[in-house]
């Protein structure tokens, strides 16, 4: 992957593994496949990831990680994004 000309974004079905912030001693990892993003309470987002075999009896759960909880992400595998970008650059004129 060519990082200087391209838009780095998480996509859908990638495998990530994200260290998140757990306890005041503890750090969480979590390792899977990225779903999607979700609304949590008011003003929060986090991550939908489906647990990889690494967490062994919660694999195929899905983990909400909030994302200022999030310290660090490995891209494990990338899958392209396959969404089309809705404007292409066209103006709309509303009036």
């Amino acid at each position: 992957m060519n990082m200087n000309n391209e838009k780095m974004e998480l996509t859908e079905e990638s495998e990530y593994k994200i260290t998140s912030l757990g306890t005041r001693d503890n750090l969480i990892v979590t390792e899977g496949l990225f779903k999607g993003y979700i609304s949590v309470g008011i003003d929060g987002t986090g991550l939908l990831m489906e647990l990889g075999e690494q967490h062994r009896d919660m694999k195929g759960k899905i983990r909400i990680v909030p994302l200022h909880a999030i310290l660090l992400i490995d891209v494990l595998e990338a899958k392209e994004n396959e969404k089309e970008e809705d404007d292409k650059g066209m103006s709309h004129y509303v009036g």
